[in-house]
């Protein structure tokens, strides 16, 4: 029994070993050692800091400038819009405290209830506006630190990450899935 397992051994071993390709050498070095600047995502965050979009210029990343200051600028928009309006309900209200009448005649048909309502509305509209803008500031720095960091890795052709669309012979389906490739 133990000599059956034996040549059966050999025998898979053996033809395994054969079936196997000789190693190709490869005489010239195919990695091109690049510098890396460990400073440089600090660097696009504090540009980021100074100045919006400056960080996304210094990774060459031009194409999210306008994401940038859209989304800054419309906030920032909001902001000046509900202050504004704030404003006007505010001083109508004051107005009516000290028994002025009102030169609109809009605001002359609310109610000193819908007024203070109005405000609060406003208020609450322009901190969140306020929130925003910080929000997007600061997602500009951190966005610039993080494209500046990964922006050090070599990624090869070599790796593919694709979608593949398999026949199963059984079924005769197609199957759909993802196919993460080496070459080597």
């Amino acid at each position: 029994m133990q000599n059956q397992f034996l040549v059966l051994f050999l025998l898979l071993g053996l033809t395994s070993i054969f079936a196997q390709e000789k190693g190709k050498i490869i005489l010239n070095d195919t990695l091109k050692a690049e510098t890396i600047d460990p400073l440089r995502p600090a660097k696009a965050a504090f540009y980021s800091a100074v100045l919006p979009g400056l960080g996304q210029i210094y990774n060459k990343k031009y194409w999210k400038l306008p994401l940038v200051y859209g989304a800054i600028g419309t906030s920032a928009y909001f902001y000046i819009d509900n202050q504004k309006n704030y404003n006007v309900y505010r001083d109508e209200y004051k107005n009516r405290l000290e028994g002025k009448k009102s030169d609109s005649e809009f605001l002359a048909r609310l109610s000193e209830s819908q007024l203070i309502t109005a405000q609060k509305g406003y208020q609450r509209n322009r901190d969140l506006s306020a929130l925003f803008m910080v929000g997007f500031y600061v997602l500009n720095i951190i966005d610039a630190n993080v494209d500046a960091a990964l922006s050090q890795f070599n990624v090869s052709e070599k790796l593919a990450f694709k979608p593949s669309l398999n026949r199963n012979e059984i079924t005769s389906e197609n199957n759909f899935g993802f196919a993460m490739n080496y070459t080597f």
